[in-house]
């Protein structure tokens, strides 16, 4: 059992971030682009600022370093490959998408359709985004 390569975590998970803000973009930025405005000021919010678009950016790309990492810390137990890529893409679904959204849900911060939409596009979009993370991860 080798050490975590961690310059190949973060090039996998800088990858997996790109994947991640593009499902994210179209999502976000293009499918619910005209319902983002109503729901903030539904939750009175002000709209978002391109300084929060940039911090959602960089969440991606956390989120795709944390993927990365993960399929890097089973790999010993589950072996090397896609099916690997694909639980740790799953378990980081459940923790970052699922759990997150959890506490809006409850307290009905945000329409239920939305949220319930965003975290079934989160399990494809962490999915592939870990997929192709995993695919640049080499050990040392």
């Amino acid at each position: 059992m080798g050490n975590i390569n961690l310059g190949r975590v973060i090039l996998g998970g800088f990858v997996a971030g790109i994947v991640i803000n593009v499902f994210e973009y179209v999502l976000n930025g293009v499918i619910f682009a005209d319902q983002w405005p109503a729901v903030m000021a539904a939750i009175n919010r002000p709209a978002l600022t391109m300084h929060d678009l940039v911090i959602f950016n960089v969440l991606g790309f956390i989120e795709g370093i944390v993927a990365v990492w993960t399929y890097a810390a089973i790999r010993p137990r589950f072996g090397v490959g896609v099916r690997t890529a694909v639980y740790a893409g799953f378990l980081t679904w459940i923790t970052a998408y699922v759990l997150a959204t959890a506490t809006p849900v409850i307290m009905g911060v945000f329409p239920l359709r939305m949220d319930c939409v965003m975290v079934a596009v989160g399990l494809v979009e962490i999915v592939v985004a870990t997929i192709a993370g995993a695919w640049l991860y080499k050990e040392a």
